[in-house]
């Protein structure tokens, strides 16, 4: 989880360098170490508390691509013309200017009309749970105006055409547990909570895929559908909504097993901006009938359409599972290991990593489960097997021989599986248990960041070698089996030393991972936190592409605004401060 927001640089950050801004050189910045050194000691102090009203009509995929051909040749020719200059700079994107909020409250008013009193909300503590987010540094000051709850596809396209013909902004809302300010409304508009979209409108057991609206919790759909033995194995936060896994290609713990958001979406049902509903692919497990469309809109924020319906694959439940942990006394050698047990062939269905500063975390706050295992306060490996019991009963018998060249210190391997479910539950809470021990005040930027496997243990050493040099009390999670990790920083925001810091060790992690060939965002997308980093990372010919396919699907620039990218040179919409 990353927070290095444009949006941020001007709140929390006034005073501190942007932390994706010339990510080619690093700032020098006077050391705090002395300053934050007595307060690290109350981080870990132990607790003793326990802790479908119309059918829709379908606008054939070829005209979506047909209409993007124009806006494509223009950019290909103004590139190979002009290099290095922006599209906008040559006319080829809109300038924005949104509706002022009279008009927006118009609009409004219209979807009220039309869906009935009961779907919107005006109310203020409503408004502010959809415009701001205790889990993200990444709010911006604009808010909604209102809040609608649709519950078809139909009424979203009704939405769509209203905001559309008013030119006011429409963001998508699930969950709320966006760290990167994917839901803030910069420029204000319509907030579209999906929370009533909840309908498994169609499961195939014998297929082995289910179709859903974008409401539906994944904790929640696979125990619907546990009987069957089928289930989708992303692991993300529990609180997570289908809708929100597609905008953001979420993943998880069981990423290194079984891929990513994007490697079991179907198809989608989309509503574009001007209100049309486009079906990206039919239902079968392959398909090379035209663009991949589908792929275009997973990942995409919100910024190209809102996903009203989404056809997933399953997996079949394991036979079996087991759970192993192993302390060592190094990260490299930790790292190491890991490569070992990568390159071994055994079944893990999940590789995870925790520094010696999270271990001490969650020994002292974890709940009453956790606690009941003194953990080796060491960089630790969690290993989950997943597979046929004897084929399990095989592997974890070769973790000790695979481990043992690198010094492990601890080993311990579930005896049942309430002790499975203890032992895993460490690997859960982490980022729980330093949310829940931050002082009154202080806030948690987390950042996320992923490189090649082989450059992991360097950049983890490296960015906590940066926040020790600067006093900050943060930790290390990591999905070791696919090069992603997390460092959890706390600080006081009101503090100008700590931003500065913090801001720093941002910035310096950013900047290795680019020179380690690695990504900005791992697995939480760019939402309003990382869009400076995400041209760092790609070039701006690549995010000038981007927006021209924006521009193809949504002229206005109404879907999701402000995410992923800015808005077009010149335009009028100014976003709140």
């Amino acid at each position: 989880m990353a927070f290095c927001a444009s949006a941020r640089s001007a709140s929390l950050l006034r005073s501190a360098p942007h932390p994706c801004r010339n990510l080619t050189r690093r700032p020098v910045l006077t050391q705090y170490g002395p300053a934050f050194q007595s307060a690290h000691p109350r981080f870990l102090q132990s607790t003793s508390s326990e802790s479908s009203r119309k059918t829709h009509r379908f606008i054939p995929l070829q005209l979506l691509a047909l209409g993007a051909i124009p806006l494509l040749a223009g950019y290909l020719l103004g590139r190979s013309g002009a290099p290095g200059l922006d599209p906008a700079s040559q006319g080829k994107l809109s300038q924005v200017d949104f509706a002022d909020r009279k008009h927006m409250l118009l609009a409004a008013k219209e979807i009220s009309s039309a869906l009935g009193d009961d779907a919107l909300s005006f109310d203020e503590d409503e408004i502010e749970l959809h415009g701001h987010s205790d889990w993200s540094t990444s709010n911006s000051s604009g808010r909604p105006v209102a809040i609608v709850y649709p519950r078809t596809t139909e009424e979203v396209s009704q939405i769509a055409r209203i905001c559309n013909k008013h030119n006011v902004p429409m963001v998508p809302f699930g969950a709320g547990s966006s760290v990167e300010g994917s839901f803030s409304s910069p420029y204000s508009g319509i907030c579209i909570d999906f929370v009533h979209m909840d309908k498994i409108i169609a499961f195939h057991p014998d297929d082995m895929d289910v179709v859903v609206q974008p409401g539906v919790n994944w904790v929640t759909l696979n125990k619907t559908i546990q009987d069957a033995g089928l289930f989708l194995p992303l692991d993300p936060s529990p609180t997570a909504m289908v809708g929100g896994m597609v905008s953001t290609n979420c993943s998880g713990t069981n990423a290194f097993r079984y891929g990513t958001m994007k490697d079991w979406v179907v198809n989608l049902t989309v509503v574009l901006a001007d209100g049309r509903v486009v079906k990206t692919r039919r239902r079968p497990r392959k398909s090379s009938a035209g663009y991949n469309l589908t792929s275009l809109f997973v990942g995409a924020e919100g910024t190209l359409g809102l996903v009203t319906e989404v056809t997933l694959k399953l997996a079949v439940v394991p036979q079996d599972t087991g759970v192993a942990v192993v302390s060592f006394p190094t990260i490299d050698e930790a790292a190491r290991a890991a490569t070992g047990l990568i390159r071994s062939g055994i079944q893990l269905g999940a590789l995870e990593f925790m520094d010696e500063v999270q271990m001490q975390v969650i020994n002292r706050h974890g709940s009453a489960a956790v606690r009941k295992t003194a953990w080796d306060e060491k960089p630790t490996l969690f290993l989950k097997f997943s597979g046929t019991t004897d084929g399990i009963k095989g592997d974890i018998s070769r973790v000790k021989d695979i481990v043992q060249p690198f010094n492990p210190r601890n080993i311990f391997f579930a005896k049942d599986k309430q002790e499975e479910a203890d032992l895993w539950a460490a690997r859960k809470e982490a980022l729980w248990t330093m949310t829940s021990i931050k002082p009154e005040g202080y806030s948690l930027w987390s950042t996320d960041v992923a490189v090649p496997i082989s450059r992991l243990a360097e950049i983890i050493t490296l960015s906590k070698e940066d926040s020790g040099k600067l006093g900050l009390f943060a930790s290390v999670i990591g999905h070791v089996g696919d090069g992603n990790f997390h460092q959890a920083v706390m600080y006081d925001p009101k503090n100008e030393g700590q931003r500065a810091a913090v801001a720093k060790c941002v910035h310096d992690m950013m900047s290795r991972a680019l020179e380690m060939k690695g990504t900005v965002s791992g697995e939480h997308a760019i939402g309003i936190g990382k869009k400076d980093c995400l041209v760092d990372e790609l070039g701006g010919d690549a995010i000038d592409l981007m927006k021209t396919l924006k521009q193809a699907v949504d002229p206005k620039w109404i879907m999701n605004p402000g995410k992923v990218f800015d808005l077009p040179a010149g335009s009028k919409a100014v976003a709140a401060s």
